[in-house]
């Protein structure tokens, strides 16, 4: 049995958990998080289920009941040892949060001995992954779309509102324009397309049952993004689908100028399950990037929001966390902290 030091990365996202372990003691600030130490537990990610949301937000207790199982068994995988720091992303923290940030760091102390916790944003954790530590801005699109940046003084956050008041770029929002398209051709309005309507149909059925099949759905926007990759593959060759994603590109474009700091050169990422739509979307993306942010320089993802979750933890065990702290974006609970 070891006596290793761990710290404990946790991505909570609308399909689960996701945790990592990562050797605690001897990481040093240059070294991918992947490459000493690094335990997942695929399986037991795939069986978590989402954390429900109760009258206090992100229910503290359904999370843990996800968590520290998964945690043991982590520790368990790797020979034993013990878990000094956790760092949580959490999507939904920053508005449904509380509950999370009055129970997590006791009960994580109690039954893990965990010293210190950071809880995040999802779209912390996310930039943290793409960025590490350096001031920029980073897009985190799937389903929904939401951009966050920093010039390591404060964070800067634009949408992410959901996909009923923005999200505007998202997934969603892409396979809603895309299935309004479909309804027009239906019709014979303007602005309609036929390549649209014909996929819509493929993959819903008759256009005139869409309604009844979304409107009552409590994952309806996962089910209108699912219609992203359809007019993604009509674009090459649709004009009105070509037209959707290049708007799509506009409005990141848009969020990402919204939060990237000026004072001095920066850098943006993408990250996110979108951006696998890719040239379709990507080509006029990259345009509007490059013509709405000039200062800033492009660089690919480093890592996804696990990884960032695993950087933080790190860092707060070795008390060098240079992301700004946040009473809802980003805190850190332990000694000296609260």
């Amino acid at each position: 049995m070891t006596h290793e030091e761990y710290v404990l990365g946790v991505d909570s996202g609308g399909s689960g958990l996701r945790a990592a372990l990562h050797v605690a003691r001897g990481a040093r600030r240059s070294e991918p998080v992947r490459s000493v130490g690094l335990t997942r537990s695929a399986d037991l990610t795939r069986s978590a289920g989402p954390v429900r949301t109760g009258p206090r937000g992100v229910d503290a207790g359904h999370f843990l009941e996800h968590l520290l199982p998964m945690a043991r068994a982590l520790l368990e995988q790797a020979g034993g040892g013990r878990i000094t720091a956790v760092a949580i992303g959490a999507a939904g923290l920053a508005t449904l949060g509380d509950d999370l940030r009055a129970e997590l760091p006791s009960a994580l102390e109690q039954a893990l001995g965990v010293r210190r916790t950071a809880l995040a944003a999802d779209a912390v954790t996310a930039y943290m992954g793409a960025l590490g530590d350096r001031p920029g801005a980073v897009v985190a699109a799937g389903t929904g779309m939401i951009a966050i940046g920093t010039d390591l003084t404060a964070w800067r956050r634009a949408d992410g509102w959901g996909h009923l008041l923005g999200d505007c770029g998202g997934g969603a929002w892409i396979g809603r324009a895309g299935l309004e398209a479909a309804m027009r051709a239906h019709d014979g309005r303007r602005g309609g397309s036929k390549a649209l309507l014909a996929r819509a149909t493929e993959r819903f059925g008759p256009v005139t049952g869409l309604p009844g099949q979304l409107y009552p759905r409590t994952d309806r926007p996962a089910a209108l993004a699912s219609f992203a990759p359809d007019v993604a593959g009509c674009a090459p060759e649709d004009p009105v689908a070509h037209g959707v994603l290049r708007d799509a590109a506009r409005h990141i474009a848009e969020a990402a100028a919204a939060v990237c700091p000026r004072a001095e050169p920066g850098e943006v990422s993408l990250t996110g399950g979108l951006f696998k739509l890719g040239p379709p979307l990507l080509a006029p993306l990259y345009e509007e990037l490059a013509e709405q942010l000039p200062y800033a320089r492009r660089v690919p993802a480093a890592g996804d929001p696990l990884d960032g979750a695993l950087r933080i933890a790190v860092d707060i065990a070795a008390d060098r966390l240079r992301l700004p702290h946040d009473a809802r974006m980003l805190c850190v609970h332990g000694p000296g902290d609260r």
